[in-house]
């Protein structure tokens, strides 16, 4: 991992340590097995220690991580024979959202996300994963074909929030998002949402209105980022960390109190540190899941959706 967040700097140094450790080793008949060992053993447990008692403002910074894995990073991870589908038919293609026909454990799918991009080019080609309204009605359209032919959907969320430009409004965001949002709520095929990085507002919950809710263990989700809750209520971002742990952001507080379903467990340090890891234990969430919904009639999905989130107002 190239990048440390700044309470990870006393892991960083070790690390870096013992990576000079092995070079020295490498290039020299010195034997320093012990003194590597040593230094692996106290930077897992400092690791360890760090990650089990992070603050909620530091758990939106691991959310951030831009190494953490991406929608494409799934789709690679998780799922088979992905067909990505594209454009609203009607004004144009967004590629903050990606989703298409797809397998997940021998399951056929429509999977829906939101792509941030992993460096400077594609974050400008997907929006840093902020849809406009052509995005939802991309999504709607597909949702829609998931309900004809009888498919699960699964969505993977990840976004700071909908694209708040001016362009976007006059194209009827607000609306598109409610049509979004509406349509997860009237599907008849189970729906299974994962909020694997930032869950931010309106944007995340227009595809995440689904039948069970997953939440990653170092995820956030809430209804505006930290920052702007911290611009609002103190007028400085510098709060933030202070308005992180006002608005119970985190996946356990978000079990507690009945937004999301279930957590997924990360490998030790993040889900960045071992993305492989992180997506095996996520496909068997959601594979679990559908096993379970795939009980129900269509009508049960319907009601048992619609009461969850009724339940919530």
């Amino acid at each position: 991992m190239s990048s440390y967040l700044d309470f990870e700097r006393p892991i960083a140094e070790l690390e870096a340590r013992v990576a000079e450790l092995r070079e020295t080793a490498t290039k020299s008949d010195v034997d320093l097995s012990s003194d590597i060992e040593r230094l692996e053993g106290k930077a897992s447990r400092l690791l360890r220690d760090t990650y089990s008692k992070l603050s909620p403002w530091q758990k939106a910074q691991v959310a951030r991580h831009p190494e953490r894995p991406h929608f494409k990073d799934y789709v690679a991870g998780i799922a088979e024979d992905f067909v990505p589908l594209a454009g609203d038919r009607a004004f144009a293609e967004d590629a903050a959202i990606v989703g298409g026909l797809a397998r997940i454990e021998g399951r056929r799918v429509m999977l829906i996300g939101h792509e941030k991009g992993a460096d400077t080019a594609s974050r400008l080609k997907h929006n840093f994963g902020m849809a406009k309204p052509e995005g939802y009605r991309k999504a709607i359209r597909m949702m829609r074909l998931a309900d004809r032919f009888g498919l699960p959907v699964v969505s993977l969320v990840d976004t700071p929030g909908a694209f708040p430009g001016v362009q976007a409004e006059e194209r009827g965001q607000a609306e598109a998002i409610a049509r979004a949002t509406e349509q997860c709520l009237e599907l008849k095929v189970p729906m299974v949402a994962t909020i694997v990085g930032e869950g931010g507002s309106g944007g995340a919950i227009a595809i995440a209105a689904a039948n069970r809710v997953l939440m990653f263990e170092h995820a956030v989700y809430s209804v505006i980022s930290p920052e702007g809750c911290a611009s609002i209520l103190w007028r400085t971002a510098d709060k933030a960390a202070e308005a992180a742990e006002a608005m119970r952001i985190t996946a356990n507080d978000l079990e507690r109190l009945g937004v999301i379903d279930r957590i997924v467990p990360e490998p030790e340090g993040g889900a960045h540190r071992n993305p492989s890891r992180a997506m095996e234990t996520l496909k068997r969430a959601i594979a679990e899941e559908l096993a379970t919904l795939g009980t129900m009639s269509a009508e049960e999905l319907r009601r048992q959706r619609r009461l969850k989130f009724l339940s919530m107002s």
